[in-house]
């Protein structure tokens, strides 16, 4: 069995041998699910990492790729730096 000690501010530590079993990191949540007969169950919840986030949600245009963007950029400053590109 595992102990944690509740210090004044209602905070613990939780056991090194659960955060691995569990892999808490940084930022991620804890459930506490209550049962009626006083037992308490914790369920982690993983906080999403932005890479994992990524081409989650599907395009709302085609991307033209690096170079086309890095074109398109490249004559956006050209036009900016030579003036013909300002607004009003």
């Amino acid at each position: 069995m595992l102990r944690a000690r509740l210090t004044s501010k209602g905070q613990i530590t939780i056991p090194v041998i659960v955060r691995r079993k569990l892999n808490l990191q940084p930022g991620d949540e804890l459930v506490f699910d209550l049962g009626p007969d006083g037992e308490v169950k914790v369920r982690a919840l993983k906080r999403k990492r932005l890479t994992e986030l990524y081409a989650s949600l599907p395009p709302k245009r085609p991307y033209p790729g690096k170079t086309e963007v890095r074109e398109e950029v490249a004559t956006g400053l050209a036009r900016q730096i030579l003036g013909k590109g300002k607004e009003t």
